[in-house]
């Protein structure tokens, strides 16, 4: 699933959209066929943790909000007018809107929705703090993780209800660069702010560019400490990386066992180690 600073960069390409009426509309969901969004003025372009959000105002001045969810497989795409459109097959194709300098295709989204303004909270509202948000608050996100000590704290910090926008790259990247066990619980993790708020700056890092890293490194195959390492030694320790599932929805975690000592799973399970990456 795409990680907070994805989406944001998204939401910066959808810019080229705003200030631009809307000549037309093509809604290719059951829900939203019978939309027609022509007139209507493109006023923002922005995200919220992991979700889009166009906001746009029709002709009598109404506020409305064209929200949507990348998910795994979701994309916006912007093209010239006259351009080809491109990279995807056109059966994927969920919406498009049409602008006289742009034209803006959606494939595959999912959570299609578009509400009036006044409702969009009903879409977002129950999110934590925004990594790359005005309402960011480290001490708030961890509170929220803290509520629950007796949780693994790889799946604290992918509920997006207590902190919005991170995803298994920086779950696994966090984790290891602050020397914690994704299968720690916790109550037994030290400075919850500490730890978040290096999340926030390890993806605030990575805004402006598809290439993500978080070694300070660009080349490739040299972006990351842990994540899709699986197989390859440790930067720091020369220990082979490991991932395995983890959670309810069987999400994969990598570490170093040496750089992030503990139990990877509780007394009694036994949790399967994939192949490398």
């Amino acid at each position: 699933m795409p990680e907070g600073d994805t989406v944001w960069n998204t939401a910066r390409v959808l810019d080229r959209l705003v200030g631009q009426v809307l000549d037309r509309g093509e809604f290719r969901v059951p829900r939203l066929a019978g939309a027609d969004v022509s007139g209507w003025t493109v006023v923002e372009s922005a995200s919220r943790g992991k979700h889009l959000l166009l906001r746009l105002e029709d002709a009598s001045g109404a506020g409305w909000t064209l929200h949507s969810h990348l998910r795994m497989d979701g994309a916006w795409r912007v093209f010239k007018p006259d351009e080809r459109w491109a990279g995807r097959p056109a059966h994927l194709i969920r919406v498009v809107l049409r602008a006289e300098r742009a034209v803006a295709v959606g494939y595959h989204l999912h959570e299609l929705d578009l509400v009036p303004a006044a409702k969009e909270g009903t879409l977002v509202d129950h999110l934590g703090p925004d990594l790359l948000g005005k309402d960011w608050d480290a001490e708030e996100a961890a509170r929220r993780i803290g509520e629950r000590p007796e949780r693994e704290i790889a799946d604290a910090l992918l509920d997006q209800r207590n902190l919005a926008g991170i995803g298994n790259l920086y779950k696994s990247e966090t984790l290891f660069l602050r020397g914690i066990n994704p299968w720690r619980k916790v109550a037994e993790v030290d400075n919850l702010d500490k730890m978040v708020t290096l999340a926030q700056k390890l993806l605030a890092s990575n805004k402006g560019r598809w290439n993500q890293a978080t070694t300070g490194s660009l080349r490739r195959g040299e972006q990351h400490w842990v994540f899709e390492r699986a197989g390859s030694p440790c930067r720091r320790c020369g220990t082979i990386i490991r991932r395995s599932k983890q959670g309810d929805h069987e999400r994969i975690s990598y570490w170093c066992p040496k750089c992030q000592p503990g139990d990877e799973a509780p007394r009694g399970q036994t949790r399967p180690t994939l192949a490398p990456d």
